[in-house]
């Protein structure tokens, strides 16, 4: 038994290691190249040679999901060779009460090959084709609830899409959207318990990020107890929610983990003006991270710079730690012409030139602690290099 723990020991140890040989791969070069700012530009370009290092700064959205199928064991993978610090794992609850790694309790039609597999049959609705004659989208609805965690287990993971106008099964699943790939994901990707996130993010010395998404204390006091299980300390785990109840109740059963809840934002008012007035009381009820989307906090000023919106000063105001998602993945929205509509900031500023701009603008003046990403590596680079 002695030599099975040396020997357990010696290979976490090497892992460890290997984990922080960080490799970035060729795209942050590529956005730097894009630059317009002069002087961010012949910063970042500076760094070319560095020696990069693991951050929390850099928090990996579901994985590395711009070229990996989200939540899956290969996607995890990549984003921890991408040097990203914390990572996160959303979790829902299969039909015997197990927790897995999934964006949504219902999303295994979009996210996995269930619906060409025999399950399914288990599905809440099995697949239903695009009606021309009515026009009526081509649509499907399997649940974690619906299987087994070991039914859960023998699926294998994609790239999240549906096609709506699929006259058939196999198209309305094989269809990943043209800024994604197929390349790391024709094989299937690894599903993974809330448990099997746990030992893998344990073994590269990680920090976590569970989101609860459905509004159910019974998952909560699961969720925390297999934290505590595997021995993972406090400091180490960021439980989200974009459900206030879920954070209160934490905070009351749980409050050794009261100081790392981040409270997810995605609705606000038109001006902002009700969501700046309920601050004081957010502060009131323990919250003291706040995680709006990117749009939510910058804006486009006269000249089409990137600025700090008046929200994100609001929350600075407040002394409220702040995190963003998600880069690389979101749409910006611009309020400068008056209305309140979505629109990309890459219809003003080119894609991939405003990328890097704009995640300096969030970290040295909206003041950011951390920014979720589907490609880890750019934010891993820029933290790097700007300190």
């Amino acid at each position: 038994m002695k030599i099975k723990k040396i020997i357990l020991y010696i290979f976490l140890v090497i892992t460890s290691l290997t984990a922080q040989n960080i490799q970035l791969g060729v795209r942050p070069y590529y956005l730097v190249d894009k630059l317009e700012d002069p002087i961010l530009k012949k910063k970042l370009s500076s760094c070319k040679d560095k020696v990069f290092k693991r951050s929390d700064f850099s928090i990996s959205h579901r994985g590395a999901p711009l070229q990996f199928a989200e939540h899956t064991k290969e996607s995890y993978e990549a984003a921890i060779r991408m040097g990203a610090g914390i990572m996160e794992c959303d979790v829902v609850s299969t039909k015997d009460n197990e927790l897995v790694c999934r964006h949504s309790e219902c999303d295994l039609h979009q996210t996995t090959n269930i619906l060409l597999t025999p399950l399914a049959k288990k599905c809440t609705q099995n697949f239903l084709p695009y009606n021309k004659i009515t026009n009526t989208p081509a649509s499907a609805k399997c649940c974690t609830s619906d299987i087994s965690l070991e039914e859960f287990y023998t699926l294998s993971g994609k790239m999240d899409s549906r096609d709506v106008k699929a006259t058939n099964v196999e198209d309305y699943v094989d269809s990943t959207p043209k800024f994604r790939t197929n390349l790391y994901a024709n094989d299937g990707g690894t599903l993974m318990s809330h448990k099997d996130s746990i030992e893998l993010f344990k073994i590269h010395h990680l920090k976590m990020v569970p989101e609860i998404k459905t509004p159910d204390t019974k998952l909560i006091d699961k969720l925390v107890k297999e934290y505590i299980d595997a021995g993972v300390k406090n400091s180490d785990i960021f439980v989200q929610s974009f459900n206030l109840a879920d954070l209160v109740y934490i905070i009351k059963m749980y409050p050794q983990l009261a100081e790392n809840l981040i409270y997810l934002q995605e609705k606000f008012d038109k001006d902002f003006k009700k969501d700046i007035d309920i601050l004081g009381t957010l502060k009131q009820q323990g919250i003291r991270i706040i995680a709006p989307p990117l749009w939510a906090l910058v804006k486009l000023d006269n000249n089409k710079k990137i600025v700090s919106s008046n929200y994100a000063k609001a929350l600075k105001k407040y002394g409220f730690k702040i995190i963003t998602w998600s880069l690389e993945r979101s749409k910006i929205t611009d309020t400068t012409k008056g209305g309140w509509y979505y629109q990309s900031i890459s219809e003003i500023i080119d894609n991939n030139s405003y990328i890097l701009e704009l995640l300096y603008v969030l970290d040295k003046d909206v003041g950011i602690i951390g920014a979720f990403s589907d490609w880890p590596a750019t934010v891993t680079f820029y933290k790097n290099c700007i300190e």
